[in-house]
Formats: structure tokens, C-alpha cells, sequence
């Protein structure tokens, strides 16, 4: 049995793509996924599975109980470990709501993002690094071009981002 944490994209956002946490944690137990807990209503969820992929039996579930269609990046407790003690970014200097990682379901080129000119987005920073961007937003996300900027590099990527208190806590929820 393995530890997952699931994170949906786009969920519960501007009354869009509803998906009851309740009923999400009900599901999951429907599929036979132990000890399944939600964190927040942003589409956060832990579970224990047999599975080795559960993404798409996950989505599928979402899918066809909710009527949405929205990616579920998931990953072990020990790779979310890992993307923290990967970032790039000076954590202990910076304040954890303006520090985002952006998960990607697919591994993008070294130089995926090399097209993008960060100097443009000062003093907003990002680091590519793996399946993960990690951005710091010093005067916070709400009018940022950054995040969009990113996500609309082609290839597009299946991406969703989680600031790092968020990541911390399904950290500790998946240990």
C-alpha cells in the first residue's frame, strides 16, 4: 500500500468545477483507498492504494461523479519530500504564501522554458527543476503573468500549483 496525494487542477475555483471534498473522501473510500482525508477545498487529497498509477482511476471517478473533467496530479508522500527538499529557492527567507511549485504531470526538457525571459517578470522568480516550478511571488499572485506565462509554453504541460504551506501539510498528511 503506498501514500498518495492527489492534487486536482482547477477545482472549486470561481464557483467553477465543483468538487465537494466530502464527497471526494467519499469516493476515494467507493474505490477501496484507505484513510483518504482532504486538506482545504482547492481539490487536496491523501489516500492509501495498491495502485501504481491511480491517476486515471481517479479522474475517471471525478469525472463521472461530479461531471468534470479536471487532471489529478498525484504523487507518493516520498516525492513530494523530494520536490521540497529540491527547491532552488531560499525557503526560510521567504514568506510560504508567495512561494509556489507548480507540479507537472509530464517531464518537460531540460531547456523547456528556456524561451522565457525572467528578467521580464522581476522581481517575481521561477526554477525549473523535474516535474516542478518553483516561483516566488514577492507582491503575491493576483495580478501576476508569470504563472500564465509558464503554463503557456509550448508544449503545453498539464500543470497546478500549490503555494508552500499547502505542500507542507500534504507532506506531513502522506507520512
Amino acid at each position: 500500500m503506498t501514500r498518495y496525494a492527489a492534487l486536482l487542477r482547477g477545482v472549486n475555483v470561481g464557483g467553477h468545477n465543483k468538487v465537494p471534498m466530502a464527497e471526494l473522501r467519499t469516493v476515494m473510500a467507493e474505490l477501496g483507498w484507505g484513510d483518504a482525508r482532504t486538506y482545504l477545498q482547492s481539490g487536496n487529497a491523501v489516500f492509501t492504494a495498491d495502485e501504481e498509477d491511480p491517476r486515471p482511476v481517479l479522474e475517471r471517478a471525478v469525472a463521472e461523479r461530479f461531471g468534470v473533467e479536471v487532471p489529478a496530479l498525484v504523487r507518493t508522500g516520498e516525492e513530494l519530500r523530494a520536490v521540497a527538499a529540491a527547491c532552488p529557492l531560499p525557503v526560510a527567507e521567504l514568506d510560504p504564501a508567495k512561494l509556489l511549485v507548480l507540479f507537472i504531470e509530464e517531464e518537460p526538457a531540460a531547456d523547456h522554458f528556456a524561451g522565457l525571459d525572467a528578467d521580464a517578470f522581476a522581481p517575481e522568480e521561477y526554477r525549473h527543476v523535474g516535474r516542478a516550478v518553483y516561483c516566488h511571488f514577492p507582491h503575491g499572485m493576483g495580478r501576476s503573468k508569470l504563472v500564465p506565462a509558464l503554463e503557456g509554453v509550448r508544449p503545453r504541460l498539464t500543470m497546478t500549483g500549490r503555494n508552500w504551506r499547502t505542500v507542507q501539510r500534504l507532506i506531513e498528511l502522506t507520512s
